[in-house]
């Protein structure tokens, strides 16, 4: 590892190979703590390049408990974090409203490590059960709509990893990889990210695979549709960025996202949301990142539509009922 640290200190980069076997070392456990913590932060004071992120995936999906899923047809809704944006749980507020739309959703997701509520850390509270037994996570499709694959059961190689993350405290390489190691592999991403030019490497890496995606980043630094501001989305078909205006919806201010002071709060914002007792920043924020879901699955939807659509799911009570069963698994 010094070898590998002191070429980065001189701003040398990696080859896929490479990047892949550092990361499999790491998870055998080859270095020590100050060394992984050292090669962890290289990568937040340089532009990680598309060979190096390729590799990281490469090892990370190597290493992982597959789950097959294909059946489903999902689709896995998450961001990466590490926006320091203290947002209350958007992406897992649209897994419940796609369910509720029918869509089948695999969500890969974990405790915050740079935030204080994470989708696993609001589901846990919430009375969330974790597993990575094949027969119950198709209950929990089958049944709510939902199964969430918490990404420690699924990637236990990186054992080693996780209490230098948690230690270091700020988002790493690791933050980048999240939403491209869902075990399940589902066929359909949305996947919000922190910044513009991490936005065009996922961009360039899922060109070069068969899945329906669709990439989202706000100007302002959100990892999601926060309607603060403008925001871009990246498709196969190409960029585009647009701004609340283009949808006939407010242009809000960001306390109005605020996720809580802990985790008694989010979980409170959380189910008030999912009850349809939101602000109206609150429902718009979700139902427009919905929306983008649901046309990431069903593009010839029109927006209009699928954010109608959106809407029903919430104000019905089927986002709710969907996680209601989700909870009993």
């Amino acid at each position: 590892m010094k070898n590998i640290l002191n070429r980065l200190f001189a701003h040398q980069t990696l080859t896929k190979q490479e990047a892949s076997e550092i990361l499999l070392n790491m998870a055998q456990g080859q270095y020590n703590s100050a060394q992984m913590a050292a090669f962890m932060t290289v990568f937040m004071m340089r532009t990680i390049t598309v060979e190096e992120l390729s590799g990281f995936k490469e090892a990370m999906l190597n290493l992982c408990i597959k789950v097959d899923l294909s059946a489903f047809s999902p689709i896995d809704v998450c961001g990466t974090g590490g926006d320091g944006r203290d947002t209350f749980n958007i992406s897992t507020l649209v897994t419940f409203i796609l369910a509720g739309t029918g869509i089948k959703v695999a969500k890969h997701g974990n405790h915050g490590v740079s935030s204080l509520s994470g989708s696993s850390t609001v589901l846990e509270f919430l009375g969330a059960k974790f597993t990575n037994n094949y027969d119950l996570l198709q209950k929990s499709i089958e049944k709510s709509g939902v199964c969430f694959m918490h990404a420690p059961l699924f990637h236990p190689a990186m054992k080693n990893v996780a209490p230098i993350r948690k230690e270091l405290g700020v988002k790493t390489f690791f933050n980048m990889l999240g939403p491209m190691v869902n075990p399940a592999m589902p066929p359909f991403q949305m996947v919000g990210v922190f910044s513009l030019e991490l936005a065009r490497l996922y961009n360039y890496l899922y060109q070069n695979t068969n899945k329906n995606f669709t990439i989202l980043h706000a100007l302002d630094g959100y990892d999601e549709i926060s309607l603060t501001g403008n925001f871009k989305i990246f498709t196969r078909e190409g960029e585009k960025m647009y701004s609340p205006n283009n949808f006939n919806l407010p242009t809000y201010q960001p306390q109005e996202l605020f996720g809580g002071k802990n985790m008694e709060d989010s979980a409170k914002i959380f189910i008030n949301i999912l009850k349809n007792n939101a602000t109206e920043a609150q429902k718009n924020v979700v139902l427009t990142n919905a929306t983008f879901g649901i046309r990431c699955v069903q593009p010839e939807k029109s927006w209009e539509n699928a954010f109608e659509e959106a809407k029903e799911s919430l104000v019905s009570g089927k986002a709710f009922h969907c996680f209601e069963k989700f909870l009993e698994n």
